[in-house]
């Protein structure tokens, strides 16, 4: 045995061997891949970290390296601006130097720089660079001297400047031109108003916060107004009478615009009229909805000039007005629609001249002023009224008009199910009928209450309680929408009322103070009323349940078979329906006996037990009667003799002599107690039958004093 284990012990040996080398081996080949440490990194900005516009500033990042001797690591270096990476480079030296030539406003920021050899990282503080000062910028122009319309060419540089530049362009306090660039520079292209104006420009940047550079050089502009105002001319006035020939003419005077001919445009409104070369003319016959401003504008190049006029259009007659009274005509009823105006220019023309027709869905249903007709489908339509003089033609306000249509006898229903002695929502809903729909609850024709309904998908809601399921077909439901014509009853309720379940009682058979193990037992739930299905649960002694059942009828039973003394408890019973109304039953105590073989078993036994035990008791007596102890002397009773009783002795029972022994013990002497003295032995002794027995009293007598000559007890 040890010849194998010996092997096996040697090659562990040299296996953890190995294993500790080659651990040991990678340790201290990864410290001497570690030639280089970086302590720490520092930034600092030169010649100090606030400078005026147009300082040279250098970013030194310097860092503490330690490394190995002979070895010479190779340094990376990260500079950040505003946490984003703005230059990269590597050097073999522990300084690097970042240069901002010339530093502006947009130069300024937070920066930090980073040193990375091999995996190592470490980076500086985080050092602010505030450069002050904006630059002015310089307003250019291509021409000085312009004429109303003509366009000028602006240049605002800001040379130099760095960073995301807005550039503002303002004559005095209006601002001209705004723009957002990148560019050192912004151009654009204006075309000015007539007169003078001064001309500036200026620049914002926004770092933190928003920086405004000085107002550049002002440049004054006169610019030279082209005569080229229009004439309006109305013909024959500005106020005319629906109907009547208006001309309007306008005209530019080209005196002194030699080589230019403007165009001459005539509005009213949105709309242009009429538009031509130097001279425009427009003729129409006026109309009331005409009346206001007309203007009459020329335009040369990108210059406009504009002249206008109001015109007052007197109506011939006013629009015409539709009407269809009453407000809400039923289907069957009589209706009529009327077309009339209110006034009309007297002096032009008289009531008479007016000729009126009525259109239903531009359908002509009478050329007159009254139309009377019957409501119905037919009937249904969009009306307008047209009136009509010297011309002129109006039309009235579009009507629509819909019969209102009688209420359909209403439905009723229930929402929910129906449960005497608890509340419950009745339905009332009119599939037909104009809204709004004024619905009733009645009760034995008695209302008891109302609601208005102003949706036709929509129901009406009662509340009700019921306290017998006879009473849900006193319930109906009356719908009305136009008075008493229109009053619609409904059936009667018809639905299943759901009566609660009453208590429950529990009958158990055979009646609880006779039940014995073994014997099956009978449970009974029975309730007095009850909607069926009704679902009764049994519970038993430990009060789980033991049976449940759903039954169409208002009892169920469960039979306990050859139930066991575990089974004795309180019992009871629930019932419930779908009302939902859980009732309990009261609580019956069953207490299960033993079987009738079982008590007889255990009265056999206890009789075998009692006389076992009596039986017992007089043995122990009589073997009480002799004793044996250890007593000095020794007596002995005798019954007196036959001859010295004055009654014979019985031939049943022998002579009983009573005699006291003295049984000498040993003596030792380590074992001879302190208490003097003598143990007693009684014996009963029995003469034969029949026979008597003598006793000599004087032997007795002498072997008891005898045991006065024993030695007395030594003590220890």
């Amino acid at each position: 045995m040890w010849v194998k284990i010996l092997p096996s012990l040697k090659m562990g040996t040299l296996w953890f061997t190995s294993l500790w080398y080659l651990l040991f081996f990678l340790l201290t080949s990864e410290e001497a891949c570690a030639e280089s440490v970086i302590k720490s990194v520092q930034l600092i900005i030169h010649p100090r970290n606030e400078v005026e516009r147009g300082t040279n500033v250098s970013l030194i990042c310097h860092a503490e390296v330690s490394h190995s001797p002979g070895s010479l690591p190779i340094y990376e270096y990260n500079i950040y601006k505003d946490f984003k990476l703005l230059n990269t480079d590597q050097a073999n030296s522990k300084d690097y130097q970042y240069s901002i030539p010339d530093a502006r406003m947009a130069d300024s920021g937070k920066y930090k720089c980073e040193v990375v050899i091999k995996e190592q990282k470490k980076e500086s503080l985080v050092e602010d660079l505030t450069v002050k000062g904006l630059q002015t910028p310089v307003l250019t122009v291509d021409k000085l001297k312009l004429i109303e319309g003509n366009h000028v060419n602006f240049n605002c540089t800001a040379e130099g400047e760095r960073g995301v530049l807005r550039f503002f362009i303002r004559d005095g306090s209006q601002e001209l031109y705004t723009e957002l660039t990148y560019s050192r520079r912004v151009d654009w292209q204006l075309n000015l108003p007539k007169g003078t104006v001064n001309i500036f420009c200026y620049y914002s940047i926004t770092l933190r916060s928003t920086e405004l550079s000085n107002v550049s050089n002002v440049i004054r502009l006169d610019i030279q107004e082209l005569e080229i105002n229009p004439n309006i001319e109305v013909i024959p006035s500005k106020n005319v009478t629906e109907g009547d020939l208006i001309t309007f003419s306008c005209s530019v005077d080209t005196t002194y615009q030699r080589n230019s001919d403007p165009i001459i445009t005539l509005s009213h409104g949105h709309i242009v009229l009429s538009s031509n070369m130097t001279k425009t003319d427009y003729k129409v016959y006026a109309k009331a909805n005409e009346s206001g401003e007309y203007e009459c504008t020329s335009r040369l190049g990108s210059v406009s000039k504009v002249s206008a006029m109001n015109i007052s259009v007197k109506e011939l007659f006013s629009m015409p007005v539709l009407s269809i009274p009453p407000a809400k005509v039923f289907e069957g009823e009589h209706f009529s629609i009327s077309c009339q105006i209110n006034s009309l220019a007297s002096e032009r023309i008289r009531m008479d001249d007016i000729r009126y027709s009525i259109l239903q869905d531009k359908t002509p249903v009478i050329n007159g002023s009254l139309y009377n007709g019957t409501a119905g489908k037919a009937s249904n339509g969009k009306y307008i009224c047209v009136a009509e003089a010297k011309g002129i033609i109006k039309k009235s306000r579009m009507v629509l008009f819909e019969a209102e249509v009688l209420v359909s006898k209403p439905e009723i229903s229930v929402y929910g199910p129906v449960i005497v002695n608890k509340p419950f929502w009745i339905h009332c809903h009119s599939y037909n009928g104009s809204l709004p729909i004024i619905y009733s609850l009645k009760r034995n024709n008695i209302t008891l209450n109302k609601t208005e309904v102003s949706d036709l998908h929509e129901n009406a809601r009662f509340l009700a309680m019921i306290s017998t399921p006879l009473d849900i077909s006193s319930y109906m439901c009356e719908a009305e929408n136009n008075g008493q014509v229109s009053r619609k009853m409904s059936e009667r309720l018809r639905v299943t009322v759901i009566v609660p379940v009453g208590k429950p009682l529990l009958t158990i058979i055979p009646v609880p103070e006779n039940i014995e193990e073994g014997s099956d037992v009978t449970l009974i739930c029975n309730i007095a009323k009850g909607s069926p299905p009704i679902n009764f649960s049994f519970y038993g002694g430990s009060g789980t349940e033991i049976y449940s059942t759903t039954v169409q009828s208002n009892s169920s039973s469960y039979v306990l078979s050859a139930v066991k003394r575990q089974q004795s408890g309180n019992y009871y019973c629930e019932a419930n329906n779908q009302a939902q109304s859980l009732i309990k039953s009261d609580t019956v105590s069953v207490e299960v006996s033993l079987a009738t073989w079982k008590k007889a078993l255990i009265a056999v036994f206890c009789m075998l037990v009692v006389a076992l035990l009596v039986l017992f008791i007089v043995r122990h007596y009589k073997a009480k009667r002799v004793v044996v102890n250890n007593k000095e002397s020794v007596w002995s009773e005798r019954l007196p003799d036959v001859a010295d009783q004055d009654s014979p002795v019985s031939t049943n029972e022998g002579d009983i002599e009573y005699t006291e022994v003295v049984h000498l013990q040993p003596v030792d002497p380590t074992q001879i107690p302190r208490k003097k003295g003598t143990d007693t032995v009684y014996s009963e002794l029995q003469t034969t039958q029949g026979a008597t027995e003598h006793v000599n009293h004087e032997d007795l007598l002498e072997y008891a004093e005898l045991s006065h000559d024993l030695p007395e007890p030594v003590d220890c």
